[in-house]
């Protein structure tokens, strides 16, 4: 029998989707291996930044009030290397020689560069001659003026990139809490599919939307977990979605989401009491994207068509699996920008174009790439964008101001953010 189905808004679907979205884990890894996961703990740190007054230059330390007559003749009385302290307390006609981020020597309060002083010598003594009238901490980084102790660095569900590696380093994090990477499994589906090494076959075509999740999932901060192809045996079928399930945090299936007599995930979600959030969106496209809910874990029938599969991906998927990893920013940051081409075809649905941004004269142009249908796998290679046409609308002209959805960030935006429409 085919399923009569009511489509509902993307938005209202996202917020379905998040409803159910679960938290991960945390556990420990190495520092050196951090990269690319996502902070399990709020990183704060437990010193000042820098932990002392320290020169910026390499020169000498000295006493600011000792230059008040712009002509200064000081004897050098020590030499501090990056990583050593001096003994004592600096006097008003001395100056002890200092390497760039060395700590100041007691009694000092400003560095002479030294490129700006003469050096002489008179006897076994050493002096510095300069003209420079110098104030009070010139030349020098004060204590804690990068960062305060205690103060909150970097966000939990924050993504781990090189510069906050630098800050784990910096406070001491040889073993670094992150949010474990959530299992996502993947299941094709359709007699239709080749192996990707196969021959091509008459009526066949290579599966390529599997391999095409796995780097979305990766993308997103998922572990992808191929699980192969549907048989065309609806009892096999409901099996292997049963083993999955236990398998994984998310399961993926990839085609059989429409109403054709070969279509299973409706009977398989109907023989697991499955939650069924919902089954078609006012989307182009991807509409026939089905998301249900199994026993606390998400289950998204994606679409067969590689660009309907690849958009309904990252507008559902992605944002539950950055929610597992904790993220306040789930959602792919949009921009503003002018249309490239013309559509003139109205569409009561919102369509989401892929399309790559180009920058001319100042301005920021989003140009559809490919052929707009969901069939379609060229068009992926070189998008870097969906560009979002609201739906009832009699068509749109190139120059008008549309949103952007950026397919490669990895900051993400809050759902407020989300929703802005300009």
């Amino acid at each position: 029998m085919v399923e009569i189905r009511t489509p509902i808004e993307v938005n209202d679907a996202i917020e379905r989707v998040m409803k159910y979205a679960v938290k991960g884990e945390k556990t420990f890894i190495p520092l050196e291996e951090s990269h690319g996961f996502f902070l399990a703990e709020d990183l704060i740190s437990d010193h000042a930044v820098p932990p002392f007054d320290r020169t910026r230059y390499d020169g000498f330390a000295i006493r600011s009030e000792a230059t008040e007559n712009g002509d200064s003749r000081l004897e050098v009385v020590g030499q501090i290397g990056a990583g050593s302290v001096f003994e004592g307390t600096v006097k008003e006609n001395e100056a002890v020689r200092i390497m760039t981020g060395a700590e100041i020597p007691a009694g000092c309060d400003a560095v002479i560069m030294l490129e700006h002083v003469k050096e002489t010598s008179q006897g076994e003594k050493r002096f510095i001659e300069f003209t420079r009238k110098l104030t009070s901490f010139e030349n020098i980084t004060k204590t804690g003026e990068d960062t305060q102790k205690g103060e909150v660095l970097v966000q939990k569900g924050t993504y781990i990139n090189p510069g906050i590696m630098a800050l784990l380093a910096t406070f001491g994090y040889r073993q670094v809490p992150i949010v474990k990477r959530p299992r996502v499994g993947i299941i094709s589906t359709g007699s239709e599919l080749l192996p990707v090494d196969a021959a091509l076959e008459p009526g066949k075509i290579r599966d390529s939307n599997s391999y095409m999740l796995i780097g979305q999932i990766e993308r997103a901060g998922g572990i992808p977990v191929s699980l192969g192809q549907f048989a065309d045996d609806l009892d096999i079928c409901y099996d292997q979605v049963v083993a999955a399930l236990d398998e994984v945090d998310i399961l993926l299936t990839t085609g059989g989401v429409s109403v054709g007599d070969y279509d299973y995930i409706p009977a398989i979600l109907e023989r697991l009491n499955a939650n069924v959030l919902f089954n078609k969106i006012k989307m182009r496209p991807g509409s026939v994207t089905t998301v249900a809910e199994v026993d606390g874990k998400l289950f998204f029938g994606l679409s067969g068509n590689p660009s309907s599969c690849y958009v309904g991906f990252e507008l559902y998927t992605r944002p539950a699996i950055r929610n597992h990893l904790h993220t306040k920013n789930p959602y792919l940051k949009k921009l503003t920008a002018q249309l490239g081409t013309d559509f003139t075809a109205p569409n009561p649905f919102h369509r989401f174009v892929r399309g790559k941004l180009i920058y001319e004269s100042g301005n920021v142009i989003a140009v559809p790439v490919g052929l707009d249908k969901p069939n379609i796998v060229t068009s992926l290679a070189e998008a870097n964008v969906l560009i979002v046409l609201p739906g009832n609308k009699e068509g749109y002209e190139a120059g008008e101001q549309v949103m952007a959805v950026l397919l490669a960030d990895q900051s993400g935006i809050a759902w407020n953010d989300w929703l802005r429409k300009e």
